[in-house]
């Protein structure tokens, strides 16, 4: 496989962001777990909060693939740079499964994905310059505060919606293991400044989100 020099792989991260923002994300193809579930009913009102529900967490898999693409872009060693567009990849299942259950909901996705795509390249880039140990412990708090927003939105979510239940499980479950991976390989704890600045624009991003 011929090795990407700064150029290609400046051309292969445009590339995957007009795919998560614009076209079809390059996934796993894993199964959607919605899929096996039935269709209940849901008032109006339970499809808006479900549709809400699920709009915010596109759009935070839209900054996941854009932190993932800068930090990729940054890493300093190989195995860092595979790790990061392996879990991208893992990533843009969620991305496409919570797009699917959107429509379904007949709603929309976010209409400031682009912003949040620029902002989130940024500083994915910014956290591959520091060095692969913090840009792997950026992965592993970054995913501990989503497994964090998935629990509040299970707790959230109609009881009877199964379908956007299921996908939410799956996402859990991939994220906490893109944490062990992301520590494992060397991620170290992020200072407490750090992370409680992560959880205030994470916040920012998710209740916009809700309604944009």
């Amino acid at each position: 496989m011929k090795k990407l020099n700064r150029t290609d792989q400046l051309i292969v991260n445009f590339d995957q962001g007009l795919r998560t923002l614009f076209g079809k994300p390059l996934a796993t193809q894993r199964a959607n777990p919605a899929k096996p579930k039935e269709n209940t009913h849901l008032t109006t009102i339970e499809q808006q909060l479900s549709m809400r529900l699920m709009r915010v967490n596109h759009a935070g898999e839209v900054s996941a693939q854009a932190l993932y693409q800068g930090q990729a872009l940054t890493a300093r060693t190989n195995i860092v740079k595979e790790n990061m567009y392996r879990s991208a990849m893992e990533e843009n299942d969620h991305l496409v499964w919570c797009h699917e259950r959107v429509q379904e909901l007949n709603g929309h996705v976010s209409l400031l994905n682009p912003i949040w795509y620029a902002g989130s390249f940024a500083i994915g880039t910014l956290a591959g310059v520091a060095g692969d140990k913090w840009s792997l412990g950026f992965v592993a708090e970054t995913e501990k505060q989503v497994v964090q927003h998935i629990d509040e939105h299970l707790q959230r979510l109609p009881a009877q919606d199964d379908k956007t239940r299921a996908i939410l499980e799956q996402m859990k479950e991939d994220e906490s293991h893109h944490a062990t991976v992301a520590i494992d390989t060397g991620g170290v704890d992020l200072p407490k400044p750090i992370s409680w600045i992560m959880s205030k624009i994470s916040k920012i991003m998710t209740k916009t989100a809700f309604w944009v």
